[in-house]
């Protein structure tokens, strides 16, 4: 691991070897660097050739070593490309399917770049609430011009390599190689080598200039359209910085000087907590599918036909991702007519994304051609997955799976969508218990990226390794969670909702309460989420807490709503009302006016209660429940908590998740916060009582994470 060295016909071919993305970490850079010097101290070496092994050019920093004292260890990055730069011999990069970050401002130290068809080359640091911290910002729009270098920095979208050597006046690629790119890299170095020969001067992307005819008008033009774009990250508007930079110093030529303030910002935005959340959803999205008990080489059961039960909303939602990844699917039904309107959903749907120009009028018809129906269990006996997504009632799940028990070959995963109900009840049902897993998919579950992968006790290792693959096929982040009620997500949220209620009872109408906590971030607060979801749900889940945990207070407003017949958009009114055809939540005056009877009915004088106040429970009502789910061993790590409120429930991105927001707010001050609320009458003082892991860490100064 690090570089390979070898010589064709003259020409020193130095390789990246660091798999699976031939990241820039310390081993490979020394061994590159090394492997530089030695092809500029052989005389039978005329030039060299830089590229990378498989099928990645370089992905940039090793990700093992981010923030660590590896990654500025000599010779950190900065240094290899100055090396590059000043190599006494032509250097050419040949690029290959991807090439990004660090990989990218590596290429551009090179003297010249030649590359495959197909290559996907960007800047994404900015995804990471970063800019490009080893000459990026600097070097791409000397190469590509300002605007193309900049519109990449600031998306971090790819773009493929012949598009950008297909710009008039570029200087990124010299040419797209056909064929044998290492051939073609080689024969191409020779034909410079023989040119420098005699006497031309090696070219350096650092010499060109960046400019742009009406620089101050763009950049404002830029500056504005990120900012409306950007909103709570500050990491694009610094990109417009550097490059106008990039611009400026190209008048005085100082290109150092542009390095140094590039280096800046980078060291700037590092330190921001919108970085830090970026990076830690970077990480945690990555570390949820390492399950620590289930190798990383466990053999998988193969996946080739999937059976689904239901044609509802969930139904034909959960089969979208299957037959968007090329998986036939046959779904059953109990009557045809309920076939036929959950097929024509999912027609409605794709149709709508044809229109949009976002699917080939050709894919859809491939798409639903891999979909078949049926009424009878005997035509799913073959499936390698089957899911079931029918009403949440324990006896109904019973009979899907006595039925599938009885039909579906050996080897077959048994999957439950439940979002709430015990997956090992569920699993007692078969005589197979280790092949039963709980999937558990977020509406709409054709967009929404989360699945929770529920492991019962008698799951299978190899069965939990099939389903974290799938996922990744159907492009999900899978998250596993231990049995209990209501998983992660769900037994979470329920402490966020009581919170929301007891708000209500003590002054708030629903919109103060979700316009705070949208303030703060979230896609939408919890009684708007409530609307959406369908309130008879949350009612029907609270009917059962009240036989199972009669202890557990709730507030009454929510039984009152659905009991005038509220259960939210689907029935026009909820917490808000709805006009047909459309989702704007009204604000509800016999809302208000049933939620002041109640107020009046217990005795209660309402208090104005600020908008931090709001977010403070909501939030750490989230963090108390998370702290006894990672102690209970629901969630192995804080990482997976927040990747499924990340994923799943509209938890803003530049706060990190629940865990990672604590982190930052410091646990001190979030376990003082609680003992505010443990004090208050009417709210829940014995589940403000800080989980002991919350109150261990807090006391000696640590984190979640």
């Amino acid at each position: 691991m690090g570089a390979k060295y070898e010589v064709r016909d003259g020409v020193a071919v130095i390789t990246l070897d660091n798999p699976p993305v031939n990241g820039l970490g310390f081993e490979t850079r020394r061994e590159f660097s090394a492997g530089v010097d030695r092809a500029l101290a052989d005389a039978a070496v005329r030039a060299i050739v830089v590229t990378g092994a498989g099928k990645v050019f370089s992905g940039g920093a090793d990700i093992k070593e981010f923030g660590s004292p590896k990654a500025l260890a000599e010779p950190n990055l900065l240094s290899l490309i100055l090396q590059l730069e000043n190599a006494t011999k032509p250097v050419v990069a040949a690029i290959h399917s991807v090439c990004m970050g660090g990989g990218l401002e590596l290429a551009l130290g090179c003297h010249y770049r030649v590359a495959a068809a197909g290559a996907n080359v960007a800047l994404p640091e900015v995804k990471l609430g970063l800019l490009p911290g080893a000459g990026g910002t600097q070097r791409l729009p000397r190469a590509l011009g300002v605007e193309t270098a900049l519109n990449m920095i600031v998306s971090g979208e790819p773009v493929k390599s012949e598009l950008l050597a297909s710009i008039p006046g570029q200087k990124l690629f010299e040419r797209i190689v056909e064929g044998d790119l290492i051939d073609g890299a080689c024969a191409f170095a020779r034909e410079v080598a023989a040119k420098h020969a005699a006497g031309a001067p090696l070219p350096r992307v650092r010499d060109l200039k960046a400019t742009h005819p009406n620089a101050d008008a763009y950049f404002g033009f830029a500056r504005n359209m990120v900012k409306g774009m950007s909103r709570n990250f500050p990491a694009p508007a610094k990109c417009v910085d550097a490059v106008q930079a990039a611009v400026k110093f190209s008048k005085t030529g100082k290109f150092e000087d542009g390095l140094a303030f590039e280096r800046e910002l980078f060291i700037t935005l590092m330190m921001t907590p919108e970085s830090k959340a970026l990076r830690h959803a970077f990480f945690g999205e990555r570390a949820a599918s390492k399950i620590p008990d289930v190798p990383e080489d466990t053999p998988v059961r193969p996946v080739a036909k999937v059976a689904m039960i239901g044609a509802g909303t969930m139904g034909g939602g959960i089969s979208m991702n299957f037959l968007n990844a090329g998986i036939p699917v046959v779904m059953l039904e109990m009557k045809q007519d309920a076939l036929d309107r959950g097929v024509a959903t999912m027609r409605k749907n794709y149709e709508a994304q044809v229109k949009k120009g976002k699917l080939a009028q050709d894919k859809y018809e491939a798409r639903m051609a891999l979909l078949s129906t049926t009424l009878d269990y005997a035509d799913l006996a073959q499936a390698d997955l089957v899911i079931e997504a029918v009403f949440e009632d324990m006896g109904v799940k019973e009979q899907v799976f006595k039925a599938l028990d009885k039909v579906m070959k050996p080897g077959a995963i048994l999957a439950s969508n439940t979002s709430t109900l015990d997956v090992d009840k569920i699993a007692a049902f078969t005589q197979r218990p280790q092949d039963v897993v709980g999937m558990h998919f977020f509406s709409p579950a054709n967009i929404m990226k989360l699945l929770e992968v529920v492991r019962g006790a008698k799951t299978a290792k190899d069965v939990l390794a099939t389903v974290m693959a799938v996922a990744r096929k159907i492009r999900k982040t899978a998250v596993v969670s231990g049995v209990c009620d209501g998983f992660i997500g769900n037994r979470m949220v329920e402490q966020y909702g009581r919170q929301g209620g007891f708000l209500l009872d003590e002054g708030c109408t629903p919109a103060q309460v979700d316009n705070a906590i949208q303030k703060f971030g979230f896609a939408m607060g919890p009684f708007r989420m409530g609307d959406l979801a369908g309130n008879d749900i949350g009612w029907a889940i609270r009917k059962r807490r009240y036989v199972e945990k009669p202890g557990m207070r709730y507030s009454k407003t929510a039984d009152l709503l659905c009991e005038m017949g509220r259960y939210g958009q689907k029935t026009g009114a909820g917490w808000y009302d709805y006009q047909a055809g459309k989702r704007d939540a009204i604000p509800s005056q016999a809302v208000v006016e049933m939620i002041e009877k109640h107020r009046a009915a217990l005795g209660i004088t309402p208090r104005k209660i600020s908008d931090e106040e709001i977010v403070q429970r909501l939030v750490y009502s989230l963090v108390n429940e998370g702290a006894r789910i990672l102690e209970d061993g629901i969630a192995s790590k804080a990482s997976d908590i927040d990747m499924v409120y990340l994923t799943g429930y509209g938890f803003p991105l530049h706060r990190g998740g629940p865990m990672c927001y604590a982190d930052q707010q410091g646990l001190f001050n979030v376990v003082q916060a609680m003992k505010r609320f443990a004090a208050n009458p009417l709210d829940d003082a014995t589940f403000w009582q800080p989980a002991p892991l919350l109150a261990k860490l807090a006391a000696e100064g640590k984190s979640f994470t």
